[in-house]
């Protein structure tokens, strides 16, 4: 039997180039014959055929009696044929994976079936080597949720660690505290093998005896910030804590830009200290510059937030044992070369919304990672 013949003869070079040969589709064509003749839609159809009378735009191959809807092959309403054929096109080697629109053109080339556009969508859509292997062509999902302004002086801190930094009178690292509302940062120069205890007596020593208590802080989720110790001092002194979720620096953006401008930050910056006890109109003038911080600050925040909005889409809803993918891009690769490493890992299932952005993942062998590093943003 001739099946070259059931392929149009101005596409059976590009079909050969992008899929495989046709010789190799005997068996799918055998499959197409016979369920054919067990599909009612079509039995009546191809018997009116084999008795010689016309169907309209319907016709049988001389060569291989399949059934013909204008110059395209007939796939019957069987699902397992139907993915059968759509495999050759999709996950042939040489098609390498294509998206919707050129499967769906190049299934199209010869093939047709009811509801075959929508069958397309959805097994491309789903399929796991293209999911983990290709770059997302759209706006970044999550609109900008920028943490609310602060009351007042000293009432929000975030923290984060500058780490390897050349050594310099025996420290290697900066602690970096900075208050939300005015943007003033303290540096603190420490060494990396720093312990929690440590970091609670630095944070008594420079921020609780000058400025007392705040009434929350963000960090990211660095092992000194979520061990049992800090959480517990930060329970018994009732502050609140958010922690950054993984490779998301927005969240925890004041003291990253910080970080990043850190030699410029210390030049500009000055303690004037003066031995005067302010009066009453220093105090209301400060009250009155806290006031215009706050509200320039409301002005340059919803500003960045409509500019950055203009490149994002609004986050997917995402429920509890949903299936969800996460970037790559952060984790280091343990294949020779990064370009070669999967786009995507997963699909692993939703344990809890943490917020309406962010979500702890049911991660799986080989990731194993803490609780804190299992929590990803959208």
């Amino acid at each position: 039997m001739n099946y070259q013949k059931i392929i149009k003869q101005d596409k059976i070079k590009a079909t050969k180039c992008v899929s495989v040969k046709v010789d190799s589709f005997s068996n799918l064509i055998d499959s197409i014959q016979k369920s054919l003749w067990q599909d009612y839609q079509y039995i009546i159809i191809l018997q009116d055929l084999g008795k010689g009378e016309s169907v309209q735009d319907y016709s049988l191959d001389s060569s291989s009696q399949l059934l013909l809807f204008k110059d395209w092959v007939v796939v019957p309403n069987d699902p397992t044929i139907q993915l059968t054929t759509l495999q050759k096109w999709h996950d042939s080697p040489l098609a390498e994976h294509p998206g919707q629109d050129n499967t769906f053109k190049l299934v199209k080339r010869d093939f047709q079936w009811s509801g075959m556009t929508q069958f397309i969508k959805d097994y491309v859509s789903s399929c796991q080597k293209c999911s983990r292997n290709k770059n997302i062509h759209q706006k970044k999902f999550g609109l900008l949720k920028p943490l609310p302004i602060p009351n007042g002086l000293w009432i929000c801190l975030s923290m984060d660690f500058i780490t390897q930094s050349p050594l310099s009178n025996s420290f290697d690292s900066i602690l970096v505290i900075v208050d939300r509302f005015p943007k003033i940062a303290v540096f603190i120069p420490k060494i990396s093998s720093i312990t929690t205890l440590d970091l609670a007596h630095e944070f008594i020593n420079n921020i609780f005896s000058k400025h007392g208590l705040p009434s929350s802080s963000v960090s990211d989720g660095g092992s000194l910030f979520v061990s049992l110790f800090w959480t517990n001092l930060w329970q018994k002194l009732k502050i609140s804590r958010d922690l950054s979720t993984a490779y998301h620096p927005e969240t925890n953006k004041t003291t990253e830009r910080v970080n990043q401008i850190l030699e410029q930050y210390l030049w500009m910056y000055s303690v004037h200290i003066t031995q005067d006890t302010p009066s009453g109109k220093v105090s209301t003038k400060i009250q009155s510059v806290q006031k215009d911080v706050r509200r320039e600050l409301e002005v340059s925040i919803n500003r960045f937030k409509r500019y950055a909005d203009k490149s994002r889409a609004s986050p997917p809803a995402f429920n509890h044992s949903d299936m969800v993918w996460f970037s790559s891009k952060n984790i280091k690769s343990t294949r020779p070369t990064k370009k070669l490493s999967e786009r995507w890992w997963g699909p692993f299932p939703i344990l809890k919304k943490v917020s309406t952005h962010a979500y702890h993942l049911k991660l799986q062998s080989p990731w194993t990672p803490s609780t804190q590093s299992s929590i990803f943003h959208s």
